[in-house]
């Protein structure tokens, strides 16, 4: 049996998702596919919208046969570390042949090419030139690249999809995995776009969520949780806003300073930011805070396989797993007891659950088993 990889969110589950799960198979042929889905807390610095059992539910009656977790640790964080650790729990399943990613582009080759410029040599040391200049990263990356490869193809790295899809292939790379990366190009609304007839963003599907306007159970927003989250953040020094990833360059201390004056995250994050942080760093770090995670808190590279969800083609994916993962595959949450990072996620969860619209109680790390479904999509 075939087995494809899949990153993603799912924050939510909708049609454009749907869509890549059928072009994949168009393109792969009959294959299992597993999803290597975030937990609680997204890329952007915030909860998901919905809780992490109910999205592997909506992936499972979506396409997806088997959903791994992807621990807070890499969840939130950079492109970079989020694709880091995405890959190296698809590596270390043992059985994933293909990673599937959409894109705008849609063009594998330029993909390829740019995620081979930014290994170079060449790369690193314009980097360096541009980042003493105190530009953006960002903007310095995409400098560079322009420079070694012209503008088409380091405009791409100037959208998100394209941009993801070029780190999960350094990742790959990186591990020197067998793993051949494929793409579908993304179609409908862009990232945190508006609506679409077909195929909406995911940022407009959560607002109508939030806004009551299309029924869910119980979603969750940082909002809810504001006041507890500030009041983790001004309790912390300036030495642990220092501990945090990805507070170098100054913004460590721009934080703390902004957490002294800001009355709401919105105020804390604006009183952050410059042309030199981008907006979500800012908001990754500020969630790292409040949740009480250090830099020192996220391994090498992950430690377990957390299963979150299964159908029947996923239960023959674990059985294929059991003699070639290369890590513990946990699918009751009580053998994740006494793992750091479990006891990590479990803390998460707990902080999660206050940020809902109705609070929810401790200790549903260890109390929700995997959504386990009978039969296959």
């Amino acid at each position: 049996m075939k087995v494809v990889g899949i990153i993603a969110e799912y924050n939510p589950f909708h049609a454009g998702h749907a869509l890549h799960i059928r072009e994949t198979r168009r393109q792969v042929g009959e294959c299992a596919l597993v999803a290597v889905m975030s937990g609680n807390f997204v890329q952007r610095g915030e909860c998901a919208v919905l809780d992490k059992w109910t999205r592997a539910r909506a992936a499972l009656e979506g396409g997806v046969d088997l959903v791994l977790e992807l621990p807070t640790v890499w969840a939130v964080s950079s492109a970079e570390s989020f694709a880091r650790g995405a890959a190296g729990i698809l590596e270390a399943a043992g059985v994933v042949t293909r990673l599937s990613f959409g894109s705008e582009c849609g063009d594998m080759d330029k993909l390829q090419q740019v995620a081979a410029c930014l290994d170079s040599e060449i790369y690193q040391a314009g980097l360096r030139r541009f980042l003493d200049e105190g530009m953006p990263f960002a903007a310095c990356r995409q400098a560079v690249v322009r420079g070694m490869l012209g503008s088409e193809l380091s405009d791409l790295l100037s959208t998100p999809n394209n941009n993801l899809g070029i780190e999960y292939i350094r990742a790959l790379n990186g591990l020197n995995s067998s793993i051949q990366p494929i793409t579908v190009r993304r179609a409908g609304a862009a990232h945190d776009g508006g609506g679409h007839p077909e195929y909406p963003s995911a940022s407009f599907v959560r607002k109508r969520i939030l806004a009551g306007e299309l029924p869910a159970e119980n979603p969750a927003s940082l909002n809810y949780g504001e006041r507890g989250a500030l009041a983790v953040l001004r309790s912390m020094d300036e030495e642990d806003f220092a501990a945090l990833p990805d507070c170098g360059e100054g913004l460590s201390h721009r934080i703390y300073q902004a957490v002294r004056q800001g009355r709401t995250l919105t105020e804390v994050y604006g009183l952050a930011k410059t042309k030199r942080y981008a907006h979500a760093r800012i908001r990754r770090a500020v969630l790292w805070g409040a949740l009480g995670l250090k830099e020192l808190d996220r391994p090498d590279a992950p430690l377990y396989l957390r299963v979150l969800g299964a159908n029947a083609k996923g239960r023959e994916v674990l059985r294929a797993m059991k003699g070639r993962a290369a890590l513990p595959v946990i699918t009751k949450p009580a053998h994740g007891k006494g793992i750091p990072l479990m006891e990590l996620e479990a803390r998460c969860t707990d902080f999660y659950q206050l940020c809902r619209g109705e609070p929810g109680p401790c200790g549903t790390e260890w109390m929700t088993n995997p959504i386990m479904l009978s039969t296959s999509t």
